[in-house]
């Protein structure tokens, strides 16, 4: 064997050694997106339980309220469709959207209950309004920490994706930019609501 062949057959073991390296790290980022994305899941599952809960409570007392209660029922159902359609394909930037819009609408609907939750005093010191609430806002923080966990992963592999020279293997295999989570998307969403009795 000459010293030209050795030099090619080591040559090709150190790139395969290096395509196999690079495929083992973005492989194990997106397993880590993959698990980030599944925190965020099991909090938005905790949360579309509590809600009916929640609705029921309030019904027994709010029953002039029933449209409010109504849109908070349809928010829940469209927020867990889009979550549905978003579950195994995290990063999708079409699937994100949809899921940001839809969990925006619920939070909407959900921030117009409990305003007029404070027109009924008795709902207001009922026990299990109150534990519901709690749990709900409990929730809201553990899905905010697992979005940040998640958009922090979600970085690290698009960061590791798209550096030379990884970014060629990367490209060649199919690995693509995966889409962060976005609390909001305008200026107007941005501004803050007002609240007027």
């Amino acid at each position: 064997m000459g010293t030209a062949a050795f030099v090619t057959l080591a040559l090709f073991i150190v790139i395969a050694l290096w395509a196999v390296a690079v495929y083992n790290r973005l492989r194990l980022l997106g397993n880590r997106v993959e698990n980030a994305w599944s925190q965020i899941d099991v909090q938005l599952k905790r949360r579309y339980e509590l809600i009916p809960n929640l609705v029921e409570v309030a019904r027994g007392y709010m029953q002039h309220e029933a449209a409010t209660l109504e849109a908070v029922t349809r928010a829940r159902t469209q927020a867990v469709a889009a979550a549905d359609a978003l579950r195994g394909h995290a990063g999708s930037g079409n699937a994100l959207g949809d899921l940001a819009v839809a969990e925006q609408a619920l939070g909407s609907s959900l921030g117009r209950l409990m305003v007029v939750t404070e027109a009924y005093p008795e709902l207001k010191a009922d026990t299990q309004m109150q534990s519901l609430s709690e749990e709900i806002a409990s929730t809201e923080n553990r899905i905010g920490f697992a979005r940040q966990a998640y958009n922090d992963e979600v970085m690290e592999f698009n960061n590791k994706a798209s550096q030379f020279p990884d970014l060629i293997w990367a490209r060649l295999l199919g690995f693509k930019h995966l889409s962060m989570l976005q609390s909001t998307t305008s200026e107007q969403e941005r501004t803050v609501p007002q609240v007027r009795f």
